[in-house]
């Protein structure tokens, strides 16, 4: 919407961001508002600013496992399975199958506590201080089992190209499964507040509409997209031993910020299932089968990060050192999905719905510095 327009019918503009008290990440938002109504919305990216990508491209390939486990903290270990396949592709390198599993397990504790950090900061922003503490709480648990796995509460660090350069022995397996059914309880004694309070209900419920045409239409990926009642997850293709373990992804019909929050706190259950088969269902056998090839090729690799589809294209060209790495993070697909839902709705509903994407910028902005070309 034009200046001239927005003077003339006497719209305010409001510029929300990139710090805001109600932020978890640092979003840059200009909103148009017709009295409380929200007209129009320009998303700015660039706030934050790290040259990832670029980096890729002077390390060592295998340096980058480290780089791209923190292209984001939270997420950390998908995006080093992610790479570590991509090279995988390229070099004809098979992973050994008690390896597969391990992946899997570690990528399900990985979507718990992101989850668990997710609901707690929606509890927050709908004004339930009390729930947010008592979530954040029980993800403490979650963390443990990281520093219990590796010595790390955040970051597990575990990947290889060609498996896991850590294995889960008896009594780890043990220390896994008492302390998830610890968590599974107590997250069960909170269903009747994300399901039934209707405080909570009020705050969300038909807030941020995104149709089921419309989130297929401008490509949302993970809950965001399931929460319109659209069957996509790119578990459902089977990589590393999700194809073992009878995965169905969790779909909500609402369309609404109610809906979305509904497919991440299911989600944490599935999750603990997860787990459990693959402990339970996971053979002897190595861990790890070294690499002994440079990458040479083309390489694209897509999987399921906690905010949705993570898609990696790595170009080899047979050195220690890549042509290219292209990263495209969930949050960065479902931005023009949150422009969408905003609209139509009021200023006090824009915490609910910015958070309901479950927004992620840092690991959105990877600018790329352009190589100029030599004379």
């Amino acid at each position: 919407m034009s200046d001239a327009k927005m003077s003339q019918n006497k719209y305010t503009v409001i510029p929300f961001g990139p710090q805001h008290p109600v932020l978890p990440e640092p979003v840059h938002l200009r909103f148009v508002v017709d009295e409380d109504r929200i007209v129009d919305v320009v998303p700015n990216l660039g706030y934050v600013h790290r040259g990832i990508e670029r980096a890729c491209e002077l390390n060592d390939y295998k340096r980058n496992i480290y780089l791209c486990e923190r292209v984001c903290g939270i997420c950390n270990y998908i995006h080093g399975m992610t790479y570590s396949e991509a090279i995988e592709k390229m070099t004809d390198t098979e992973v050994p199958v008690r390896a597969k599993y391990l992946r899997v397990i570690w990528s399900e504790l990985q979507r718990l506590q992101s989850h668990l950090l997710w609901l707690g900061l929606f509890a927050d922003a709908v004004g339930f201080e009390s729930l947010f503490m008592q979530v954040w709480r029980d993800r403490e648990v979650i963390l443990t089992l990281n520093e219990k796995t590796n010595g790390h509460r955040i970051h597990l660090e575990t990947n290889l190209i060609g498996g896991c350069r850590k294995d889960i022995d008896e009594s780890l397996a043990k220390a896994y499964v008492e302390d998830l059914a610890v968590v599974r309880e107590k997250m069960e004694n909170l269903r009747p507040v994300f399901y039934k309070d209707s405080a909570l209900r009020a705050k969300c419920e038909g807030k941020g509409i995104l149709p089921k045409g419309n989130a297929s239409f401008l490509g949302a990926v993970g809950p965001t997209i399931r929460g319109s009642g659209i069957k996509q997850d790119m578990r459902m293709t089977g990589y590393e031993a999700y194809g073992a373990l009878d995965f169905e992804p969790i779909v909500h019909e609402g369309e609404d910020a109610y809906s979305r929050m509904r497919v991440r706190y299911d989600e944490v259950f599935q999750s603990f299932d997860l787990i459990n088969k693959a402990l339970k269902e996971m053979p002897e056998g190595p861990v790890l089968n070294k690499n002994t090839k440079f990458p040479e090729g083309v390489a694209i690799v897509r999987s399921e990060q906690p905010r949705g589809e993570l898609f990696y294209y790595v170009e080899g060209n047979g050195t220690n050192k890549l042509s290219r790495c292209k990263i495209r993070t969930p949050t960065a697909a479902n931005i023009p999905p949150l422009v969408s839902m905003l609209i139509g709705n009021d200023v006090p509903d824009i915490p609910t719905i910015v958070h309901s994407i479950d927004p992620c910028i840092s690991c959105t902005e990877r600018l790329v510095q352009v190589k100029k070309e030599e004379n």
